[in-house]
């Protein structure tokens, strides 16, 4: 198994601003408590600087129009036609170095998605990755380059049938989009239901067009689910549709901000599903693109992230983190623990769960069923 690390210590370098949620020091984070544990140079592994993205590479997804607004806003100045574009204040602030930060969050996951179709890696991961609200002529969603659709538009070019998986709390609206309507591409995310979370989409009956219907899977969940429940979903569905679409390629987009401590979000997942969900990606034995996502929790983003790179090695990663590691980043990290400690189930309504036990039924009955017949006609 070889497995590659993207990174680069100017991920930490860019500042949204003190009052925005979305943090790039916490990149930073990642990679010194990886450090600190001994898995940044296991055998096998190779810790690779990342590069900038072409501006050929973005404009696979992204309109000249957007791409000239965007270099505009480098300077930190908002252009004049970027509220247009969704820049400004807001979710999306002009900041000093805000289209090299794009770049560079892109250019590492085409280095990975490189890497992992030459063979040159089986896995590769870019935590600065998943930027997945991206849209082709606008920021949304904290995301200016929407690099999941950026590396896989790429692999779709070389002729790779391509899995997505989005594990993060919001829908990942901006790659369905890319690929709602071809059967080239399987969308697959499981997310805090529209109806309480931005960016208001993902219905269960959003499953692609044309060509597409069908490689479109959207689970909603209710606020609240926790690690069993969210287990059993992502059980029932994920493996499912990987075996009946039987892709070349995985990508997967790893947010953490599903956990229970996340300030912007209301699931209640703990490192306990998080492993389990990486477990049974790894387990797909696909060459594997791994990208970051969500996550506003500083603590929860460095050790949930320190665990699935654990797990694409094919480690056990130590659950002690040391003191001196605690103390040096003191304002920024408050746990001694790399795995969390069970927490009380939140009670879900009847309603809210017969609602996805509903859902549930309809990807299994309505959906699934299109991906093998495809297959079918494909093969025969």
């Amino acid at each position: 198994m070889k497995t590659a690390f993207i990174y680069s210590d100017r991920f930490s370098s860019y500042y949204y601003g003190a009052d925005h949620p979305m943090k790039p020091v916490r990149l930073r984070l990642t990679y010194e408590l990886m450090k600190e544990l001994g898995l940044a140079d296991l055998p096998g592994s190779t810790v690779i600087e990342a590069r900038k993205a072409t501006e050929k590479e973005i404009l696979l997804f992204h309109t000249n129009e957007y791409l000239r607004v965007l270099k505009e806003a480098n300077s930190g100045i908002i252009p004049v036609e970027g509220s247009a574009h969704g820049l400004g204040f807001g979710d999306n602030p002009v900041f000093n170095g805000v289209y090299a930060w794009s770049c560079y969050s892109t250019g590492a996951s085409m280095q990975a998605a490189e890497l992992v179709a030459k063979g040159d890696a089986d896995i590769a991961f870019n935590i600065a990755g998943g930027l997945h609200h991206a849209m082709p002529g606008r920021a949304s969603g904290f995301c200016y380059v929407n690099d999941a659709a950026v590396a896989i538009k790429y692999l779709v070019s070389l002729g790779k049938r391509v899995a997505y998986v989005d594990i993060d709390a919001h829908h990942g609206d901006g790659v369905e989009y890319a690929f709602y309507d071809t059967d080239r591409v399987l969308t697959v995310s499981i997310h805090e239901s529209g109806q309480w979370l931005f960016p208001g989409t993902g219905l269960v009956t959003d499953t692609g067009i044309g060509d597409g219907r069908g490689y479109s899977v959207n689970m909603p969940l209710p606020p609240g689910v926790c690690d069993e429940l969210y287990m059993r979903v992502f059980d029932e569905v994920v493996p499912s549709f990987i075996r009946g679409f039987r892709p070349d390629i995985l990508v997967t987009q790893l947010g953490v901000d599903s956990f229970e401590t996340d300030p912007i979000t209301h699931l209640s997942l703990t490192t306990r599903s998080f492993e389990h969900m990486v477990k049974t990606l790894r387990s797909f034995g696909l060459p594997w693109v791994a990208l970051g996502g969500g996550g506003y929790d500083l603590s929860n983003v460095a050790r949930a992230w320190t665990l699935a790179w654990a797990i694409m090695n094919g480690v056990e990663a130590p659950n002690a983190i040391p003191g001196d590691f605690i103390s040096r980043n003191a304002d920024i990290f408050r746990l001694d623990f790399l795995r969390d400690r069970p927490i009380e189930p939140f009670p879900l309504s009847r309603e809210d769960l017969d609602c996805l036990e509903k859902d549930l039924k309809y990807l299994k009955d309505q959906v699934l069923p299109l991906i093998g017949k495809d297959r079918v006609k494909e093969e025969g």
